[in-house]
């Protein structure tokens, strides 16, 4: 009888134990990849920046026109002032949080919606697969540019939720043919076979047995389609087809080209919200690589060790 109650108070811990030890290992692969730290590094500090702009900044409002137009950098303005006697820095801290929320919430609806079509292609087969399969092909050979700057167009363009929706639509087909890809070479393994011969149903295999195994694969997409977001959404309102009025990177890039910022002199203006989009850009790309490497043991560099001998 002890034996038996020793073994019903000791089975509940065991899964904690283990997830406790796989977050562990998670947490210790990260802080081991110099890749993963340095992009975590940048987007934390973006983070911080778009959660907490007035720690970093006096100005209340950066669209407010109260400065000389046209300012050099100095200790007032480290960045100087706009053609418009608006605050570049503040401008460029009030239009962090506007360009992480797109990337952010445009890469995380891509990724689902890249694996809901990715992984039920994969796993159901058959009918279901070849036109899962149809629809994510007319996806990827659609250029995609153009049919963004049509959706902006026509959807209304200027608002945020726009510029989104058009991101997603088009930057979700390559990771669903990824994880298509994976699930296939999953789908006839033996502890799926298991799964069903227990009589499992689909949405249990596919959620808690399928998923799981391609976590670093989904992570990989969602960071992939985040970096797209960035660099896309800010073309898309250099080109204007955002809300001008908006604070973001891409606004700021907008008019700056407008107001030949470069030609007159006010390159901040210019080149800021240029260095913050590759920042970002590259915090994702960072963190990427680092998975890749961290998933993929073939990828990870070669260091070499150095043998200590010693002498008696």
């Amino acid at each position: 009888m002890t034996t038996v109650i020793t073994g019903q108070t000791a089975s509940p811990a065991a899964p904690s134990a283990s997830r406790g030890r796989a977050a562990g290992s998670v947490v210790t692969a990260v802080r081991s990849n110099r890749k993963a730290m340095a992009g975590l590094i940048i987007f934390s500090g973006f983070c911080l920046v778009a959660a907490f702009p007035h720690l970093f900044t006096s100005v209340l409002d950066p669209q407010q026109r109260a400065f000389d137009v046209s300012l050099a950098p100095s200790h007032d303005h480290l960045l100087g002032t706009t053609a418009f006697g608006q605050d570049i820095l503040a401008q460029l801290i009030y239009g962090t949080r506007q360009s992480l929320v797109i990337a952010v919430v445009a890469g995380a609806f891509a990724t689902v919606l890249s694996v809901l079509v990715g992984v039920s292609a994969g796993y159901l087969g058959g009918l279901g697969d070849s036109v899962l399969s149809l629809f994510t092909d007319v996806f990827l050979v659609i250029p995609t540019f153009p049919l963004i700057i049509i959706l902006a167009t026509y959807a209304g363009s200027g608002s945020v939720s726009v510029v989104i929706v058009v991101l997603v639509i088009t930057g979700w087909s390559y990771g669903a043919r990824q994880l298509r890809a994976q699930t296939l070479s999953l789908r006839n393994r033996d502890f799926l076979e298991s799964a069903r011969v227990r009589g499992e149903k689909r949405s249990y295999i596919i959620l808690v047995e399928i998923l799981p195994t391609m976590t670093s694969l989904i992570l990989a997409n969602f960071l992939g389609a985040a970096l797209y977001a960035v660099l896309t959404a800010a073309g898309l309102q250099f080109l204007g087809l955002g809300d001008s009025s908006s604070n973001s990177w891409g606004t700021m890039l907008y008019w700056s080209q407008s107001q030949s910022a470069l030609q007159t002199g006010q390159v901040w203006w210019a080149i800021a919200p240029g260095l913050c989009v590759a920042l970002l850009g590259a915090s994702f790309a960072l963190l990427n690589y680092a998975f890749d490497e961290i998933s993929n043991p073939a990828l990870r560099p070669v260091r070499r060790t150095r043998v200590q001998r010693t002498h008696s």
